[in-house]
């Protein structure tokens, strides 16, 4: 029992960033982003027998993460909103463009749930067209579609940014 609770913390520590960023980009809301995280690993922990002995337990991690997220987005019934009343840790230790990323995260709130789940997942965590219709069991046909759509709208609002040299970290 001892070695499980310590498989699943190693498992934690290795993913936390990585799964974290992804809601970050997913809520656009560092609040949210810890929640979602938080039930993420709750959610992957009451299966983690069966988790960790799966090829891929990082993979499970991504869907659990995708399904609360788009599971949170279609119930609109939270009604909190937290205020950030203390400058928190950065993520990262490289230098950031904090204007850049504040209009990439308004931008993409501005695309419905779906749509930015298929824009991380296809351009952040730069996943595959089948991988990302797996996560979000959509056709590829449709992860396309959206994905293509997602873009156009986020084009015009996002022209003004260099990301050409950007690389997701």
């Amino acid at each position: 029992m001892k070695r499980n609770h310590d498989e699943y913390a190693d498992f934690v520590r290795a993913t936390g960033t990585q799964l974290h960023r992804a809601a970050l980009l997913l809520t656009g809301d560092h609040h949210l982003a810890e929640d979602l995280t938080q039930a993420t690993y709750a959610k992957v922990f009451a299966r983690w027998g069966r988790v960790s002995a799966a090829d891929n337990p990082l993979a499970y991690a991504r869907t659990t993460l995708l399904n609360t997220f788009l599971s949170h987005r279609r119930l609109r019934r939270n009604s909190e909103q937290p205020v950030d009343l203390t400058v928190g840790a950065e993520l990262e230790t490289l230098p950031v463009d904090h204007a850049a990323r504040l209009d990439l995260l308004a931008a993409l709130a501005t695309l419905p749930a779906l749509d930015r789940a298929v824009v991380v997942l296809r351009y952040w965590e730069d996943r595959s067209v089948a991988d990302t219709a797996i996560d979000l069991d959509l056709t590829e046909t449709a992860v396309r579609t959206r994905a293509r759509r997602a873009l156009l709208r986020l084009r015009p609002l996002l022209d003004h940014l260099d990301l050409s040299e950007r690389t997701p970290s």
